[in-house]
């Protein structure tokens, strides 16, 4: 290993665990999202909703494309999560479907919070918002539950939309715990986030 590349890799640990030291800190106030790590298993309903919804899960690769976060965007940003958020009645799939995971578009105004997370993303791509930048992610609450939420990446940085939270956030600002999401590049391939542990539920309603 050449001189310039032990001072890269000196850094890269050093950078480790300073966040390692952070995260144990204060995990229970701040976000924990250590880095992209490979791929992970797409959460449980998944699968079957892009057997339900083809159109709506592309299977061809595409190029990482964020969006560009003008006033207008963060306006329609903003309008979409508050709409969804006080138009869609939570409800956990056990009451709605009779089942445990079930993901699904809210069409009779009832739905967990994947369902909140399909339809922002519908309602932003039916906007003109690139599929790419628009990524379903599983999370940790902050009591420690499975829960979905929609990262929006951007020239400004990553922006969480969430059902059980009115305001978009900056994913440093959530205080979650990040476990997966889906790769810019390919929309049905998940990428693991940092948090390890088994995710059993992936949703919860608010």
């Amino acid at each position: 290993m050449s001189l310039r590349g032990q001072g890269i890799w000196t850094a890269l640990v050093a950078l480790v665990a300073l966040m390692a030291l952070t995260g144990a800190a204060s995990a229970s106030e701040r976000a924990i999202y250590a880095s992209i790590g490979e791929t992970s298993r797409a959460p449980i309903g998944w699968v079957e909703f892009c057997a339900d919804n083809p159109r709506d899960c592309r299977l061809e690769t595409s190029q990482p494309r964020d969006i560009v976060m003008t006033q207008s965007a963060w306006k329609d940003l903003v309008r979409i999560n508050r709409w969804v958020n006080e138009t869609i009645k939570p409800m956990t799939d056990q009451e709605h479907w009779g089942i445990v995971e079930r993901w699904s578009y809210p069409t009779d105004g009832y739905g967990d919070c994947e369902d909140y997370v399909l339809l922002k993303r519908k309602m932003l791509i039916e906007a003109g918002w690139p599929l790419e930048a628009l990524l379903v992610t599983v999370v940790r609450d902050k009591k420690g539950d499975g829960h979905a939420v929609l990262t929006v990446k951007s020239d400004k940085g990553e922006f969480i939309l969430d059902n059980q939270n009115e305001s978009v956030l900056s994913w440093q600002d959530t205080g979650y715990r990040f476990v997966k999401r889906q790769s810019q590049i390919d929309q049905n391939m998940w990428v693991a986030l940092g948090d390890a542990r088994p995710n059993v539920a992936t949703a919860s309603s608010r």
